[in-house]
């Protein structure tokens, strides 16, 4: 069977790398939108005009604080049509991105990725997670094509909370056992092909990465130091995790994870990279992990602060019944067939239950 691989064209990481903006964007086009989260622009401005200065460029600084909606997307799509739009930037965390990456798919336009966060793998993949106005998950649209360009300023990213970049470790956790679970497994890749063993390697890295380079990361996260451990895991999170999943595909850790993510107080209390991690835990157990292998991952939650109970994630009861129904709910996802052996709900309940109960 033919096998595809894709990813963003140049993946541009460091500190200070915001300057190079303009340059990179500057070989799409001269009409330059940039989305920019509205809370991350006071301190960027400054920057972004002079990198986008230095080529000569149009640029429309749009500020952006809303929920990823068809609305917010179809709006500012038109805005970008009307000024003449030839490139579109989004800059800020996830929200923000996927809005962005809406518009370029909306207009037919390409797209350059500035994450300000490291909270999830999203900025390098093709993905736009959409809402509707209550912030409930309605569906996933995919561009045509990663960005063109992902500048990732790790001196930017270095002051943003430190949750944040615990929550893209959770997130980046799920790559390893999920690009296992794809090979093993019987579905498709975004691709519409079979997953390639290079995921499967990257994801393995990613992993690697995140273990030796995760704690001293979060010792200085939010500090506004830049480290090599900091660098590692940002890498590890916006490159090898997002590029690894692309070219598999997700299995039992997302599918814990979405409906973890569709239950209020829990949305409400923790972030996806939380749900996801969890989810690798669960994923771990289910499928028969060695005991070396679960005190390796359960001792790196414990030693980056990374929650790993349902009650410490925002749900209510933490019964019986909450985690059969729970199950069930994972059981049904279409990720489940990304696994050796297909899971059904006893299978899920019995790893939800051994996992709350790991001392």
């Amino acid at each position: 069977m033919t096998r595809i691989f894709r990813a963003p064209a140049f993946y541009i990481q460091g500190p200070g790398a915001l300057g190079q903006l303009g340059e990179k964007a500057a070989t799409l086009g001269r009409s330059v939108v940039a989305i920019c989260d509205a809370l991350v622009l006071p301190n960027i401005e400054a920057e972004l005009t002079e990198s986008l200065g230095r080529q000569d460029l149009a640029p429309t600084v749009i500020p952006f604080d809303a929920d990823v909606t068809h609305k917010e997307m179809d709006r500012l799509a038109e805005e970008v049509r009307s000024i003449g739009g030839e490139v579109v930037v989004g800059i800020g965390g996830g929200r923000t991105l996927d809005t962005a990456k809406g518009v370029a798919r909306r207009t037919g336009l390409p797209f350059v990725s500035v994450p300000t966060v490291a909270s999830t793998d999203a900025p390098s993949t093709r993905g736009i997670v959409i809402y509707d106005d209550h912030h409930t998950m309605i569906g996933v649209e995919q561009m045509d094509a990663n960005p063109a360009f992902v500048i990732v300023d790790t001196a930017i990213i270095a002051k943003a909370p430190a949750r944040l970049l615990r929550g893209g470790i959770g997130d980046a956790l799920t790559a390893k056992f999920e690009t296992e679970g794809s090979w093993k497994g019987t579905g498709l890749s975004k691709q519409g092909t079979r997953p390639l063993k290079t995921g499967v390697m990257l994801g393995d890295m990613c992993y690697r990465m995140l273990l030796e380079h995760g704690p001293g990361a979060m010792r200085v996260a939010g500090t506004g130091e830049v480290t090599p451990d900091l660098e590692a895991v940002i890498e590890a999170i916006l490159w090898l995790s997002a590029v690894a999943f692309e070219n598999t595909g997700l299995s039992v850790a997302h599918a814990v994870a979405t409906e973890l993510g569709a239950i209020e107080p829990v949305r409400k209390q923790s972030l996806h990279g939380e749900h996801a991690a969890y989810g690798t835990l669960v994923q771990a157990v289910a499928e028969g992990r060695t005991e070396d292998e679960l005190q390796v991952l359960f001792s790196f939650y414990d030693e980056i602060g990374m929650p790993r109970r349902l009650a410490d994630l925002g749900l209510p009861a933490v019964d019986d019944s909450a985690i059969e129904e729970l199950a069930a709910k994972c059981a049904k996802s279409p990720f489940m067939v990304n696994q050796e052996r297909r899971l059904g709900a006893n299978d899920l309940a019995a790893a939800f239950r051994s996992v709350e109960n790991y001392s």
